[in-house]
């Protein structure tokens, strides 16, 4: 009997709700091909993510993955650990990246090597057509961004500012894709000065969980007026779980997000096609994202 395939995914964290879904995609996915699975998370640190992935590459061969699925918690995506996979024979599925290495990684490879992304860029824009729907006369906007090192934020950002009027303007914020950290960097922002002048009409995060965080910061003020005054504002996010996001949304703690469809179970499909059938898959796959609700529908929002 032939043994069962074994694919190794790792995420950045498990503190985020997309990432929780990528988790739920890949263990369908694993189950319906009859594949032994292994999820590790990185807890939003590259030097981790790569100890491990190394780690199960250095396992004998009945116990070491024939496929790797992971979406990188740098900006490198792991270029030494995927020539080692491939010098291994080990597939290697780069999620929410297109890493300029894969091309010369694909040529003479045994094992399908591949990516499959979300279109950043444009999701940048859906958010930036929201910001316009929601705030039809202008205004400012508290932006919450990824950590500076991701790719997707830096797309996001890019795309955000394309489509955005320019009467709306744009404080930024940093954090990591938690919403514990947005907490964090929302109530710190608060205690400065500049924070106090400010005027605000809506609250805009690059994923709902950094939403959500940034609401917590503002309930906790002790100024009862100054905390409904912010809990008021529109808040928009990214990621949009049916589950999560989007049930926030209809709940009314957001007034948008953006559906993103979690990619770990595509690419474990294809992963898996790939090695029965012995070809490679495409060199880079994009998924679609939507807004929700529709943009027609937040031009029209009371």
């Amino acid at each position: 009997m032939m043994k069962a395939l074994r694919v190794l995914v790792s995420l950045p964290t498990r503190d985020n709700d997309f990432q929780i879904e990528q988790a739920l995609s890949a263990e369908e996915a694993a189950r319906k091909l009859g594949i032994v699975l292994e999820i590790f998370y990185a807890n939003n640190d590259a030097v981790t993510q790569g100890s491990q992935i190394l780690r199960a590459l250095q396992r004998s061969l009945e116990t070491r993955p024939d496929g790797i699925v992971f979406e990188p918690v740098g900006s490198t995506a792991l270029p030494r650990v995927s020539r080692a996979a491939r010098d291994a024979g080990v597939g290697w599925a780069v999620l929410n990246r297109s890493p300029n290495y894969i091309s010369e990684l694909r040529s003479g490879a045994k094992a399908p090597i591949f990516t499959i992304t979300s279109n950043h860029v444009e999701i940048g824009r859906i958010q930036g057509r929201q910001f316009a729907a929601l705030l039809p006369d202008g205004g400012s906007v508290l932006y919450i961004e990824g950590p500076s090192q991701s790719s997707s934020a830096n797309e996001r950002t890019t795309g955000m500012l394309e489509t955005k009027p320019p009467n709306i303007q744009i404080r930024t914020l940093k954090a990591q894709w938690t919403q514990e950290s947005a907490q964090r960097a929302v109530r710190s922002w608060l205690g400065l000065v500049t924070a106090k002048n400010a005027e605000f009409k809506l609250v805009g995060a690059q994923d709902d969980s950094m939403a959500m965080g940034a609401r917590n910061a503002f309930e906790e003020l002790t100024d009862k007026r100054e905390s409904d005054a912010w809990l008021s504002l529109p808040f928009t996010g990214c990621d949009g779980v049916p589950k999560v996001g989007q049930s926030w949304v209809r709940s009314g703690l957001l007034a948008a997000t953006i559906h993103i469809p979690p990619l770990a179970g595509q690419a474990i499909n294809m992963l898996v096609t790939g090695i029965q059938a012995g070809i490679q898959p495409p060199e880079t796959s994009v998924t679609i994202s939507v807004s929700i609700p529709p943009l027609t529908a937040l031009a029209t929002r009371k």
